[in-house]
């Protein structure tokens, strides 16, 4: 695998990410994903809540093969097929991953490839902030918010402000449980 072509598409992908604001009126549900992985599978978590009440909609979850291992600010490489086999068929009108979007240090990380990849608003959350970042991302509670595509920062820090729980996006911390085994994910 050749890391710094990976790299450059990166970069020219990144062109493509488009920054503006959401009608937050309009936003009806919101999805989240997480991935955890055990030896050479990973699970995938898919949680759909009403917004803003954050009601609990639907839940599922996937398992899969490892395609790549994991390389630090390449993440989306092993996370985009799980990821994209989970939201196969699903509705919902924005969408959290947890990755980092335009906090990257090549200014595209997995929130902003996947909002590329479905065409939806998408915002990243991450644990810490990647060094060397060339987007802006903002500390809400534990969470790292960052642009991942089709919507602006501001709108993604009302948005996570809304939704959070305690110190995390409560659609975030279900997905996070179902990843990693908390009940079957099938609602």
């Amino acid at each position: 695998m050749n890391l710094k072509k990976i790299a450059e598409v990166q970069r020219k992908l990144s062109k493509r990410i488009v920054e503006k604001p959401q009608d937050i009126s309009k936003i009806k549900t919101i999805a989240a994903v997480d991935v955890s992985y055990k030896g050479n599978k990973a699970k995938a978590a898919f949680v759909l809540c009403s917004f803003p009440s954050c009601e609990v909609l639907k839940t599922k979850t996937i398992e899969t093969e490892v395609a790549f291992s994991y390389i630090p600010t390449y993440f989306f490489l092993r996370e985009t097929r799980p990821i994209l086999l989970l939201l196969k068929g699903e509705q919902f009108d924005l969408l959290i991953v947890e990755g980092h979007g335009k906090a990257h240090p090549r200014g595209y990380g997995l929130a902003s490839h996947i909002g590329l990849l479905i065409g939806k608003p998408t915002i990243g959350i991450a644990k810490r902030p990647l060094p060397n970042s060339i987007g802006e991302c903002v500390k809400i509670g534990k969470a790292y918010v960052s642009v991942g595509n089709l919507i602006d920062l501001n709108s993604a820090k009302e948005i996570v402000r809304i939704i959070n729980e305690g110190d995390y996006p409560k659609p975030l911390k279900i997905a996070d449980k179902f990843s990693k085994g908390a009940g079957d994910g099938g609602t």
